[in-house]
């Protein structure tokens, strides 16, 4: 069993101890905050930041306690990220939909659900939560899934990153005419990086399209590799909880240097 197949089979049993009905969660849904679309914006920077609500992970273990995940995005958020991404998946990352919970009450900007999403009822779930983007991984999904789940995504007013790491994995993101597309340098089989895949697939993705580099993104550097490549945004984790502060860290990605005392 690879190391995804074995982040799936614990997500599949932690959803089911906390399924509920869905007529419960479509009327959560009518209660949610309204969605903020994300995609004009980072379709018009030349370089954004994702940045994340991330405590551990299953190739580093713990990165941060974060026992406050409503302040940390708010501090992305006052740094100028365009979207937050919050971690809910429990077993290898710590996160839960109580933190999506938080985070959405204290900030106004976008918000991705990262997690991984299997199962129609978790995209319901997501947006009930006040998700306004969710995140497709193309290697946990065959292709019809894929297709079904990025318009039920796009049915519920949410936005969806195709994330790939492979050029066949490229090939059948582009089937399903995505709007963003993630590359994660991140093989999440064997939890290996490479940055040569944003060398090697990003070029391939239409300029029409948010173009995001995942994973490995630790200095300014990574950035322009990423940039020169063609990335539109980064998406950036574990280098920003580790931070001791996360808004300098935020400034020195973007090349915009340390705050004026």
């Amino acid at each position: 069993m690879s190391v995804l197949d074995s982040i799936i089979e614990g997500v599949r049993e932690d959803l089911a101890q906390r399924r509920i009905p869905l007529g419960r969660i479509l009327e959560a849904i009518d209660q949610a905050a309204p969605v903020r679309d994300p995609l004009a914006d980072l379709l018009a920077q030349q370089m954004s930041i994702i940045a994340e609500v991330k405590r551990s992970s299953p190739s580093k273990g713990e990165l941060a306690k974060i026992a406050d995940p409503a302040a940390l995005a708010e501090q992305y958020a006052l740094a100028g990220a365009s979207v937050i991404s919050v971690l809910t998946e429990r077993r290898r990352f710590g996160g839960s939909l109580s933190d999506l919970d938080e985070v959405r009450a204290r900030v106004d900007c976008a918000i991705l659900r990262k997690d991984f999403m299997v199962d129609e009822y978790q995209f319901f779930e997501a947006r009930a939560h006040g998700a306004d983007v969710v995140l497709l991984i193309v290697a946990a999904l065959g292709q019809n899934q894929l297709n079904d789940y990025h318009q039920l995504a796009l049915g519920l007013g949410m936005r969806a990153i195709v994330e790939v790491h492979t050029h066949d994995e490229l090939e059948r993101a582009l089937e399903i005419s995505p709007e963003m597309v993630g590359v994660n340098s991140r093989n999440l089989k064997t939890l290996e990086v490479d940055a040569s895949a944003f060398a090697e697939l990003i070029p391939l993705l239409p300029l029409s399209l948010v173009r995001i580099a995942e994973s490995g993104i630790t200095s300014r550097t990574d950035v322009e590799f990423a940039q020169t490549h063609g990335a539109t945004a980064v998406l950036v984790g574990e280098t920003l909880v580790k931070a001791g502060n996360p808004t300098i860290a935020m400034r020195e990605l973007l090349g915009l240097g340390r705050l004026e005392s």
